[in-house]
């Protein structure tokens, strides 16, 4: 690895190593009982909305993924800027949920006083307390334990989105899914030094030009943030797609300088792994994040990471999104950044006058 200053990232490495302990804190203190009966409250009507910005608009996604698979429910995701500029896109009344790390951002704000004005109850998450989130929003789940020193979401995105897995399996009495859920901060701490090793030896071994990143269904929002946790700590040039739809345009930007990320299905990797071995014979790199491999997955992957884990698919994108953070965390060290302070990004929006 390049000489870099060590003294960068400190913050961000800590944070995404502590990831299965904070899961644990957050899911004992979390009270989903009354959060389910906020949500499950008669006079609340329409389609359950997720909102947020950046990183919590992608959590947003994995989020009413894992809502649709379980409640069987309309459910959508969309950014707060969509709902600012566009309104008449949003079908009134809905049951929103709004995500936002700091609970100060300014977009989100603004869309919680959007759904007071209308009278519509709003469930907040966030990781901070006593925050303006808190003053639209009608109930606020609050993860202290989550929150981070760094710019950029790692812990407070995996421990957010479990919590809101967790109303969801609760709101659906689907017991055996919120066991999953728990289970994982004890199966991914055995693993962590395994994922860091593998992700750093890819990143000393190679300098790309171009990161992809491929998931269908639970893991489209895990390749979407993955994406940005690459952008964002090492400023590198990065893209997420279906996995499937990269055949159909995108796959020209393949090159031996192009590394491929698969966050492969167990749903889907029958379809799915022959989209790594033809990505794989145009000469990129390959990276697969997958539960469990084949044999053809395993000659088609330059770098391998395997979890193994006992816990239904929907419950897996936390874990799943945990080597994306490590290879923006690498990538950035290699590169001479600070992934702790990204280049010309704070760690809350906060704008003038945008309604």
């Amino acid at each position: 690895m390049s000489d870099v200053n060590h003294k960068n990232g400190v913050n961000t490495i800590r944070e995404i190593l502590s990831e299965p302990q904070t899961w644990k804190a957050c899911l004992s203190e979390l009270q989903i009982g009354e959060y389910v009966s906020f949500l499950k409250d008669p006079s609340l009507k329409g389609e359950q909305v997720f909102v947020g910005c950046g990183s919590s608009y992608y959590l947003a996604q994995v989020a009413a993924m894992t809502w649709s698979l379980l409640i069987k429910e309309s459910v959508r995701a969309l950014p707060a800027s969509e709902i600012l500029l566009f309104p008449e896109l949003l079908k009134l009344p809905c049951k929103p949920v709004l995500i936002s790390r700091s609970g100060h951002t300014t977009e989100m704000i603004e869309v919680g006083k959007f759904f007071q004005e209308r009278k519509i109850p709003a469930l907040g998450i966030s990781c901070g307390a006593a925050t303006p989130i808190e003053k639209v929003s009608t109930k606020t789940i609050v993860l202290r334990a989550a929150d981070e020193k760094s710019t950029v979401m790692t812990r407070s995105f995996t421990s957010m989105l479990l919590a809101l897995q967790s109303l969801a399996a609760d709101y659906a009495k689907q017991s055996s899914f919120i066991t999953g859920l728990k289970s994982l901060a004890d199966q991914l701490d055995p693993k962590m030094t395994e994922i860091q090793s593998t992700v750093e030896s890819l990143v000393n071994d190679h300098q790309f030009a171009d990161y992809v990143f491929l998931g269908q269904g639970p893991f489209f929002g895990v390749a979407q943030e993955a994406m940005l946790k690459v952008k964002e700590m090492s400023c590198s040039y990065a893209q997420a797609f279906h996995t499937l739809e990269f055949r159909h345009g995108p796959k020209a930007i393949v090159s031996p300088e192009t590394l491929v990320t698969f966050f492969i299905s167990e749903s889907g990797f029958s379809e799915e792994v022959p989209v790594l071995q033809e990505i794989k014979e145009l000469g990129a790199i390959t990276l697969v994040v997958a539960n469990s491999s084949t044999p053809a997955m395993r000659k088609a992957a330059d770098y391998l990471i395997e979890l193994n884990f006992k816990a239904p698919e929907p419950a897996m994108p936390a874990p799943m999104v945990v080597p994306g953070q490590f290879l923006g965390y690498f990538t950035a060290m290699q590169k001479g950044f600070d992934p702790d302070s990204p280049r010309n990004l704070t760690r809350v929006v906060m704008l003038d006058g945008i309604r």
